[in-house]
């Protein structure tokens, strides 16, 4: 079973769907026996990155994840829960994540030219690095898929699986060990986004 962490800041309905629509079992969930018996874990997230993470490690869901992340537990970010895999955020001050992955998260405002809008907020596509990424699965290099982010980890991090250029080169997709992420929404990624899901709920399978 997959399940969908809620912890108050992700757009579960259309993550959710989604799921359905490839046959996933899933299920949403706060409850930590519930999380502890996955086995995949999804990380939504929408909105503040500061607000998130406090939600996280005053739940307790974060010592959770860490615990299941450490058990070899397939787990997923999507947007902001990709975000907050890393070590800390630079949104509105410094703030910690969960340090899952290496590397910090940055503003856009700061890189790109002043010409472009923030958020970006649209189609962009993917070039892969990581060919063997079991989220690539089933689509191809050049694929597009659809962000909504002001912020973005940069393309040399260790983890980066996948990258899109929005006036600078950034991480579109992580994947290192068991830790995987996507800085856009595969939920809002027509057939692609399925895809990529459907290459998710493949891991820990016989």
């Amino acid at each position: 079973m997959t399940v969908i962490i809620d912890y108050g800041v992700g757009n579960l309905f259309s993550l959710l769907c989604s799921f359905k629509k490839i046959g996933a079992d899933v299920t949403v969930s706060s409850d930590p026996e519930v999380i502890k018996s996955a086995k995949r874990i999804i990380l939504p997230g929408v909105g503040a990155f500061e607000d998130a993470a406090k939600k996280l490690f005053s739940s307790g869901l974060a010592e959770i994840l860490m615990e299941r992340a450490a058990a070899g537990v397939p787990i997923m970010g999507i947007c902001l829960g990709m975000q907050l895999l890393f070590e800390k955020s630079f949104e509105y001050g410094e703030h910690k994540g969960l340090g899952l992955l290496e590397g910090e998260i940055l503003p856009f405002k700061e890189a790109i030219s002043k010409d472009l809008e923030i958020p970006q907020i649209g189609w962009n596509s993917l070039k892969i690095k990581d060919k063997n990424c079991p989220l690539f699965k089933y689509i191809k290099d050049g694929d597009y898929v659809y962000f909504v982010h002001s912020y973005y980890a940069p393309n040399n991090l260790p983890s980066s699986a996948a990258t899109s250029d929005y006036d600078i080169v950034f991480t579109a997709a992580v994947a290192q060990n068991n830790i995987y992420g996507c800085q856009f929404h595969p939920e809002k990624s027509g057939d692609v986004g399925l895809d990529i899901l459907r290459g998710f709920c493949e891991l820990g399978e016989a």
